[in-house]
């Protein structure tokens, strides 16, 4: 064997990092720091002076809880990539600090319960139908996920935004309300919804009444009374949502459609699609692209490696987002293949849909 004089040995390189002799022991099982040498007899393990400074670093990264595939790229990178895995980590850190902070206000409220205040609002039936028809179709449906089935009705001090998702497309639209009590937000499932939408064409210009209080929800349509509770569950951060999926986006392409004209495209058996595999299944996905005039084209197999603005979105699910818009003009926005695309009213910033891309 090799002379160990100018190596160090595992235990040195413990005192050396901060890491534990089994820390060492696992990360060398895990591929993230290796000895330089084992002894073929006693397995004792020997490391380089060069090893330190990557021991250290791991060392740090363990404390501040970075996964071991991380933690294994860091050691490996150049020091850009650490950076950006440092960044990605803390953003998950804050991310994980908000749900954990959500989930201490609810256990605080069970452990001491206070009565729920009671916010009531008005709004006209007319904007309260078009808000639902706007976010209706992004209801989840998979029964694995309940957490999605239903709408989310966000309580402003002027008025109510509603929200729907089923983690493919995600959908907004906003209402004016005069609202008594605090600002409020209450998961409504989808029965409660589809049994409140045909009651709003039938209010004869009556305002809309809801209450909520609590889990309990009380809607007033005219003399018509419609009761029902919310559903148990924290709906998404649609706000961290948006800023991923949507935020500034300086690069983003704004492009102007005709719908019906998109729509017929969108339904010709001879529009071209792409087949890929997503979730497991072969799809035919949809690519929109630009053409020369800056306009809204749906690309085929053949033209993918040409056009960089590009995006592969579910062809149904464009056309729902189409005809819940209920506008005859929209605007697309797209900004590359793995961005979502994003569907918007041209005369109404709250009402849009997104779309998650299908990678290509």
């Amino acid at each position: 064997m090799p002379s160990v004089s100018h190596l160090h040995s595992i235990g040195e390189l413990a005192r050396a990092s901060g890491l534990t002799v089994s820390a060492l022991r696992f990360y060398d099982s895990a591929g993230v720091l290796e000895p330089a040498l084992v002894d073929p007899v006693t397995g004792y393990r020997w490391y380089t002076e060069e090893q330190v400074a990557p021991a250290r670093l791991v060392a740090g990264l363990r404390r501040i809880g970075m996964p071991v595939p991380q933690i294994a790229a860091a050691v490996r990178a150049e020091p850009a990539v650490v950076h950006q895995l440092l960044d990605a980590h803390l953003r998950r850190l804050a991310d994980g600090l908000s749900d954990a902070r959500r989930e201490v206000d609810r256990l605080r409220a069970l452990v001491d319960p206070v009565p729920p205040a009671a916010t009531t609002f008005l709004v006209s039936p007319a904007a309260l139908a078009s808000a639902l028809d706007a976010v209706r179709f992004a209801v989840g449906v998979d029964p694995e996920l309940p957490m999605l089935a239903g709408v989310l009705f966000d309580v402003e001090s002027d008025g109510v935004r509603l929200v729907a998702t089923d983690r493919y497309r995600l959908a907004l639209a906003r209402a004016g309300a005069d609202v008594d009590g605090p600002p409020v937000r209450v998961f409504v499932p989808v029965a409660l919804v589809d049994q409140l939408r045909p009651l709003l064409d039938t209010a004869d210009g009556w305002p809309v009444r809801l209450t909520v209080a609590g889990p309990d929800l009380r809607v007033r349509v005219a003399d018509r009374t419609v009761t029902g509770t919310a559903l148990p569950y924290d709906f998404p951060d649609y706000h961290r949502l948006l800023r991923k999926a949507v935020g500034e986006r300086p690069t983003a392409r704004r492009i102007p459609v005709d719908v019906a004209t998109l729509r017929a495209a969108l339904a010709d058996p001879a529009a071209p699609t792409v087949a890929r595999e997503h979730d497991g299944t072969t799809r035919e996905v949809t690519v929109l692209g630009v053409d020369d005039q800056g306009g809204l084209r749906l690309l085929p197999a053949a033209d993918l490696g040409t056009d960089a603005l590009r995006v592969g979105v579910d062809g149904g699910y464009l056309l729902d987002a189409l005809n819940a818009a209920g506008a005859p003009q929209l605007v697309l926005e797209l900004d590359g293949p793995i961005a979502p695309l994003a569907v918007r009213r041209p005369d109404d910033a709250d009402t849009y849909s997104v779309l998650m891309p299908i990678r290509l």
